[in-house]
């Protein structure tokens, strides 16, 4: 009967804020417990999503297309030695438009992580109503502040928060791989412009070597030792030359245009590419398996999203349970055509709580629950899809870089078969046992056979800078700043 009587109590009377004080005291010493033991569960640790995912595949120590099993290195730009290509990657940084892009979704799960947790605090309101009476004196005026603010019983908010944290941390991660992945592609389209370059000289010395060949062929037919064919078939050669020749210096200034864009330039071709490919590398330490999908942003990613994944679920569960939001106010009251009551006490105030228990939502709720689960399914999926996937590039990109040294020996070896026979060629031509054709037409071969090497070497510039990548190596020795400051700089 006492706490009945206590509960009767008008808020507004000092009699009745005096009773409903200690009443007040129990119950938020009892929900603070209550609050207290409800704790939220820790998402799986990366060995446990790493065990999920890949229950069904076996780490090996060692790559098995070979490569150094020492720790992975970092700061592969510099490996390059081009003071050019380090200040196209940096320019590439400042501005390319698709990093930027990045940039501002990282800013936006920083927000995110800012809204989740406001969330949990309690929101102060500040409400007035006031005006005039068209028949004379003031109408009601209130001004009012208000405290409301739910308890988080059961975790939802927290597990709120948390999903926003782990999104924030996955965002964070894929912009450090866009930032690999801009320096990389940067490294590729300059080598490509180096490697288009260099084929154009060849185009246009083995343009020079045929229209002589054809200068011979017609002089031959003009001293009756050639025919038409001859000159037909030199002809024929020439404008194949040509042609070759014009798509080189497309290809090369598309490469240009392509590397321009990729530094927020206007797409001119007038950037200068080097005129000589850069000099490979030693060999690069590959580490082991496990130390890739550890260390890539990518997979680092994909691993937060599994553990905000595991916290929206949280969230969808506890949403099926009550929730309790206390409430607090004090206001002031006054109007000169409204009489208020003669025990009312102007300012007032009082305290309240609203309680909301789901009962039936026609299984909304439940179905909220599956489908968190079912994104929690489908994140540890992609996880395992994209480990798979790393793990293919590393042994791609080992096994390409050997097979490419092979070849590349091959080439060489081409080349200089070909290049004595160039010289024997013109030796026998200034002893007179052959005509000038012969040089000419050996000189051709020597073009076509550089041709194939200069890819080759081109080839094995970027498959390093591909296995770099795959690896997971950063290409700084510093820590990578954060988006806003990095781009605004």
């Amino acid at each position: 009967m006492q706490r009945s009587n206590v509960l009767a109590g008008p808020p507004s009377s000092p009699a009745g804020r005096r009773r409903i004080a200690p009443f007040r005291v129990v119950l938020g010493a009892a929900l603070c417990l209550l609050g207290a033991g409800c704790q939220t569960l820790a998402p799986p640790s990366q060995a446990e999503i790493r065990q999920q995912a890949l229950a069904n595949l076996a780490l090996s120590a060692a790559w098995k297309a070979g490569g150094d099993a020492d720790n992975i290195a970092d700061n592969w730009l510099a490996t390059f030695n081009d003071a050019q290509l380090d200040a196209l990657v940096s320019e590439a940084i400042a501005h390319n438009p698709d990093l930027r892009v990045t940039a501002t979704r990282v800013e936006q799960a920083a927000q995110h992580v800012e809204l989740a947790k406001a969330a949990l605090r309690p929101a102060v309101n500040l409400f007035g109503s006031g005006g005039v009476n068209m028949g004379g004196g003031d109408a009601l005026q209130i001004l009012s502040l208000g405290v409301s603010w739910e308890l988080d019983l059961w975790g939802r908010l927290r597990y709120g928060r948390n999903a926003a944290q782990e999104t924030y941390a996955s965002v964070q991660a894929d912009f450090d791989f866009a930032h690999q992945s801009l320096a990389a592609t940067t490294a590729r389209s300059w080598f490509t412009a180096s490697e288009t370059w260099l084929q154009q000289q060849i185009a246009e010395e083995t343009v020079k070597s045929a229209q002589q060949l054809l200068a011979l062929a017609e002089k031959r037919q003009q001293v009756g030792v050639g025919n038409e064919q001859d000159v037909a078939l030199a002809r024929a050669n020439l404008g194949n030359s040509q042609d070759s020749a014009r798509q080189i210096r497309l290809a090369h200034e598309q490469a240009l245009r392509a590397l321009e864009l990729l530094l927020g330039r206007y797409p001119a071709a007038e950037l200068k590419a080097r005129q000589d490919l850069a000099k490979l590398p030693g060999p690069v330490p590959a580490g082991m398996p496990l130390e890739t999908l550890e260390r890539r942003p990518d997979l680092i990613a994909a691993e937060r999203r599994v553990a905000a994944a595991f916290n929206r679920v949280g969230e969808a569960k506890a949403a099926r349970l009550p929730s309790l939001k206390l409430n607090a106010n004090i206001a002031a009251i006054g109007s000169d055509i409204l009489q208020l009551k003669q025990d009312f006490e102007n300012p007032t105030g009082g305290i309240g709580a609203n309680f909301l228990a789901p009962i039936y939502t026609g299984g909304a709720l439940q179905t909220q629950v599956e489908i968190r689960t079912l994104e929690q399914k489908e994140a540890l999926a992609e996880y395992a899809r994209m480990a798979l996937r790393a793990i293919g590039d590393v042994e791609n990109a080992l096994a390409a870089g050997k097979s490419l040294a092979e070849r590349e020996q091959l080439l060489l070896r081409t080349v200089a078969d070909n290049q004595r026979a160039l010289e024997l060629a013109q030796k026998s031509y200034r002893v007179g046992k052959s005509d000038l054709r012969a040089v000419q037409q050996q000189q051709l071969n020597v073009y076509a056979a550089r041709l194939p090497l200069l890819r080759i070497q081109s080839e094995q510039l970027a498959q390093r800078v591909n296995l770099h990548l795959a690896l997971g190596g950063g290409f700084q020795t510093r820590p990578i700043q954060s988006a806003t400051a990095e781009l605004k700089q």
